[in-house]
């Protein structure tokens, strides 16, 4: 069937979409403390404790801009050397960070598009030569995703993605669907393990297409 959308073939084999993506789709990759460097695991930290804060049960990628510019790292000085001022983007990406209504779990998952911006991370650590995704790479992930909460942001405040370098395509993984839908609920199967943060699945604020639940 190439060529033909999820959707399609979800229909002609009777089944949702998602029950065609969850078959198909190889596992999500794993991404451990080992493939970090130090400041993007202490990065990591920021970024669960703003979706424990916010009682947030999922991580999007509005979660990871929060987290990456909670403190000076070379995300920041990308930023700075962009003519960007962190703390803009900071404040930007906390009015984005909605409350939820019950505590966040211990293992959180992540949205689509915050697994794309890292898979993006790691493309462009791999094509510099280096062996850790820095923070600078995930922020330039984050802009080049080109969807989502953090990509807006950076977006409106003129930070170019095309700074980094890397393959357009670190993937077969796309981003969630435009708009979310009660399909796609589905337990998490790959983790952050050096912050306890799950890279897997997505959850919570179905409001949002890039919260979409995925399995």
């Amino acid at each position: 069937m190439h060529g033909c959308s999820w959707k399609d073939i979800g229909t002609a084999l009777g089944v949702t979409r998602q029950a065609v993506q969850q078959r198909f789709h190889a596992p999500h990759k794993r991404y451990g403390p080992e493939v970090m460097a130090e400041e993007l695991r202490q990065a990591m930290t920021q970024v669960k404790h703003a979706a424990v804060q916010h009682r947030n049960n999922y991580i999007g990628t509005e979660h990871l801009l929060w987290g990456l510019t909670a403190e000076d790292n070379g995300g920041t000085r990308l930023l700075a050397a962009s003519g960007v001022a962190a703390h803009d983007i900071h404040r930007a990406a906390q009015a984005r960070l909605g409350t939820g209504a019950s505590q966040a779990a211990e293992r959180i998952a992540w949205t689509p598009y915050a697994r794309k911006a890292m898979a993006f991370a790691e493309a462009r650590s791999q094509e510099a030569g280096r062996d850790l995704i820095d923070c600078a790479d995930l922020l330039v992930g984050l802009a080049r995703v080109g969807r989502g909460v953090a990509a807006r942001i950076l977006t409106d405040a003129g930070f170019d993605a095309s700074e980094g370098s890397g393959p357009e395509t670190p993937g077969p993984e796309t981003p969630g669907p435009e708009t979310p839908g009660p399909e796609g609920s589905g337990p998490e199967d790959s983790n952050l393990e050096g912050s306890k943060l799950e890279g897997s699945g997505a959850g919570g604020d179905a409001a949002r297409a890039e919260h979409a639940p995925v399995g």
